[in-house]
């Protein structure tokens, strides 16, 4: 006897519509491998009918004073308090998260951010006006962009989409937001949501591959591509945009070095590097995945993090004593599982390094030991349960190392010594130093990287202004 999966739709020019020539695609839950809905799988006709409605509805949103897009974006935060079990289930089905957890690390971060854009939406500033040239005045007016097409990734389908749409919609630009095709359910709901607060076309949702997303960026309507993804997709994304000059906005992979002096408290740094590590089961650009260790305390180190993460639990959802749930599909499954079956012969897998049942795509928390700057586990992003483990010898080589690929979005340090401490944070070419902590985010602090982790902020005042242009007025004082 088949289940008749749920059916979600787009949300477009204020309305919920299947996708024009009726394509969809099945949507698994992680936890089980199983489909539990079906999602549009759009098309042109779909892409051009949510960007004609949000260039519909730019000019009146944009017009509004700031303190009416505020009433709306803190209405919306209500909303999503008021309606989070709904949100929890959407997301747990998304992505085999934790209940306790999803409940607990996403809604209230969630929240609090889009009440900090709807503040930020009534504190554009610019220069003050003045005379630069005798007889003239000038000033600068921040404006919106105008309409905005971004693209979610599966790993943080709620959080992601509020990072996107927030600042987006309080800076006054209208939006057209994909959600991965794998994690769609969530983004539905917003759309739910917001849909009744804000005017139609304000606010639209294209489900879909990553067709769709191509279809979106290469679009000759939005003047702004906003994505979280892999560093192919940003690239494919950057390349798109710049046949018409789009603006765009790119947060990308990470490989967050982790650097462990031999005066740390270990058994504190094991604690915090393991929770930042395996949370969300690693799917995280800033994961705490790549430790540097001095060699002095190596081995211990490497011992306790390996206690540590057999002591982890990985499970369903609704299991209280669960970490992490599942990686997010099968081809995640797949790819964490071949870092590990290539690793070389001089590694050693410490805890962990085998998937977990047969039933659903878990992975056991893992600790690989032994390697090499150059090995691929090193260099590439593995967005799974699985910390590496180098030892070094001294600060410099540590600088050397920690900088030694080709991401640059977070990393941390970890020692008692303030000076030390300080030099690293100056040292360490990443968007995010953290020191003696890791993967804490707060709304009002930026968040995004160099090099091939992309560029653009999300998050905070600048992450606010990355939605804004900059105009220069002059007038005559003669006039």
């Amino acid at each position: 006897m088949s289940t008749e999966l749920r059916r979600l739709r787009n949300y477009i020019d204020g309305e919920f519509r299947d996708a024009a020539d009726g394509r969809t695609t099945e949507v698994v839950n992680p936890a089980t491998g199983e489909a539990y809905a079906t999602a549009p799988l759009s098309g042109q006709a779909d892409v051009d009918a949510a960007m004609a409605a949000a260039a519909a509805a730019f000019p009146a949103w944009r017009d509004l004073v700031p303190a009416e897009r505020q009433k709306a974006l803190l209405k919306i935060a209500d909303a999503f308090e008021e309606r989070a079990e709904e949100l929890i289930a959407a997301e747990v089905e998304n992505t085999g998260k934790p209940i306790g957890l999803t409940r607990s690390e996403e809604i209230p971060p969630m929240v609090d951010q889009i009440r900090f854009f709807a503040g930020a939406a009534r504190m554009l500033e610019g220069r003050s006006a003045g005379e630069y040239m005798e007889g003239l005045t000038s000033m600068i007016r921040r404006e919106p962009i105008g309409v905005c097409a971004q693209v979610a990734p599966w790993n943080y389908p709620m959080m992601m989409a509020v990072w996107k749409f927030a600042p987006a919609l309080a800076a006054g630009n209208t939006v057209v937001l994909k959600p991965s095709d794998t994690t769609p359910a969530s983004t539905a709901l917003m759309a739910d949501i917001i849909g009744s607060i804000v005017p139609k076309g304000v606010f639209n949702v294209v489900c879909g591959d990553r067709d769709t997303g191509r279809l979106m960026v290469e679009h000759e309507t939005p003047a702004m591509a906003s994505i979280t993804g892999s560093v192919r997709a940003g690239m494919s994304v950057a390349e798109s945009a710049s046949k018409d000059i789009k603006r765009v906005h790119l947060e990308l992979g990470g490989k967050a070095p982790v650097v462990v002096f031999e005066d740390t408290d270990i058994p504190k740094a094991v604690e915090g590097i393991s929770e930042a590590g395996y949370f969300n089961a690693g799917q995280d650009c800033t994961a705490a995945t790549r430790v540097l260790v001095h060699e002095s305390i190596h081995d211990e180190f490497v011992s306790a993090l390996a206690k540590a993460a057999s002591e982890i639990k990985t499970g369903h959802p609704d299991d209280e004593d669960v970490m992490y749930g599942p990686l997010n599909n099968p081809n995640q499954l797949k790819q964490v599982s071949g870092f590990i079956e290539r690793l070389p012969a001089h590694a050693k897998v410490e805890a962990g390094g085998h998937r977990v049942g047969d039933k659903g795509y878990f992975y056991a928390p893992t600790v690989v030991s032994g390697l090499k700057q150059d090995d691929e586990i090193i260099q590439n992003e593995v967005f799974g349960p699985v910390i590496t483990v180098q030892s070094f010898r001294d600060e410099d080589q540590a600088v050397e190392w920690a900088n030694g690929v080709e991401y640059a979005l977070a990393s941390s340090v970890w020692t008692k010594d303030h000076g030390r401490a300080m030099r690293m944070s100056k040292r360490l070419d990443f968007g995010c130093v953290w020191i003696n902590t890791h993967i804490p985010l707060v709304a009002e602090m930026p968040h995004g990287g160099f090099k091939k982790s992309g560029y653009g902020k999300d998050l905070s005042g600048y992450g606010f202004e990355d939605y804004t242009r900059i105009k220069h007025v002059m007038t005559s004082l003669d006039a």
